[in-house]
């Protein structure tokens, strides 16, 4: 009796141990909403999450802050609230404050965070700029269905030798977001990328008249997607149906670059082409690969490659933005507008004072 009263005892103090550190994992907070993603949430008014890789490695300063800036302004022209994900000193943020922002895009030393990383960089209490796998994570816990970027990562080249294949394909394979991009990047291997996201069964589609699939600076990569939607409001109904059938995987919309850019697109492959070549002779490998193709390509082409880049990405936006709004139509019969006061409010450092979501 004595033996079991001790066991009863022992397992007593087991569970409130149990107990509290599942109240003190409770208390603290895993992902920082802004209050205004936090109202739209609540309201069920169309979000957008942006990823901030963009940002801390895509981008120089000042293009980099001026770009986000002017991302989050499109979205909400269009009656959709933005959600810039990233890391700041070991917290997660979705919905960034103008001096949050300013303080992403001047740090010298975030870490590129995909899924892999998060752990980590919470742990050392570091900032981090979230890469298309890493926004897709954060996106689906707070409950936001659409993420806007400027091109996902793929198979790259050489990959059957060197299995350099990118988290965002696997993530797309399991995550339930719908990824806006610009088809992938043009340094990658189109086809294989192609191939591995129907492995992944990730349904891909073209935003436009015809399947052609984009590879970020050209419309046309000579490869065509599974699919083609006309119109943001039958990409939505995509999202719908995908989530009626609760598939535990994403959804990719490839949006062409507008063509008035799509011109410099092929001088740019040009660059893209030698500059691979040169981070094969210096063995640049892994997560290096991409920041240092992408900055010597825009030394190649003088800034018109980041130019193109940008005009893309806010392109992106829009129809990310548009595609979201349309899916709050579907989703909430209430839905109408984005109420006028989360229109007006400003972006400012007072937003900092977020809770927990």
């Amino acid at each position: 009796m004595f033996s079991l009263l001790r066991r009863a005892a022992h397992k007593s103090r087991l569970q409130g141990l149990q107990f509290a550190l599942h109240r003190g994992c409770h208390h603290a907070p895993r992902v920082v909403l802004s209050p205004l993603v936090e109202e739209a949430l609540s309201a069920q008014h169309p979000v957008v999450a942006l990823e901030s890789t963009i940002i801390t490695h895509g981008m120089p300063f000042p293009q980099n802050l001026e770009t986000a800036l002017e991302v989050e302004e499109i979205i909400k022209k269009q009656g959709a609230v933005p959600a810039t994900v990233a890391i700041l000193e070991g917290q997660i943020h979705a919905g960034l404050s103008h001096d949050q922002l300013r303080d992403l895009a001047t740090k010298d030393n975030c870490v590129k965070t995909s899924r892999r990383d998060f752990p980590y960089v919470l742990a050392k209490g570091l900032s981090g700029g979230t890469t298309v796998s890493g926004t897709m994570v954060v996106a689906h816990k707070v409950g936001i269905p659409i993420f806007v970027t400027g091109g996902i990562g793929g198979v790259h080249r050489g990959a059957e030798s060197t299995m350099d294949i990118s988290a965002d394909l696997t993530e797309l394979g399991r995550t339930p977001v719908t990824v806006v991009s610009a088809g992938v990047k043009s340094i990658l291997d189109v086809g294989r990328t192609l191939e591995y996201l129907e492995t992944q069964g990730v349904c891909v589609s073209v935003m436009g008249s015809d399947a052609m699939f984009p590879d970020f600076f050209t419309r046309d990569s000579g490869f065509m997607a599974p699919c083609h939607v006309e119109s943001p409001a039958l990409a939505a109904m995509m999202m719908l149906k995908r989530a009626e059938l609760d598939l535990d995987s994403g959804m990719l919309i490839a949006v062409p670059i507008p063509e008035e850019h799509e011109a410099e697109g092929h001088l740019i492959k040009e660059a893209i082409e030698e500059a691979v070549k040169e981070a094969e002779a210096e063995d640049v490998c892994g997560r290096d690969v991409t920041p240092f193709i992408l900055r010597r390509v825009s030394e190649i082409t003088a800034g018109h490659s980041l130019q193109s880049n940008i005009a893309l990405i806010k392109n992106n936006a829009k129809v990310g933005a548009e595609i979201a709004v349309e899916h709050a139509k579907l989703s909430n019969p209430a839905f109408r507008s984005v109420p006028a006061s989360m229109e007006s409010k400003p972006v400012t450092g007072s937003e900092d004072s977020s809770r927990p979501g």
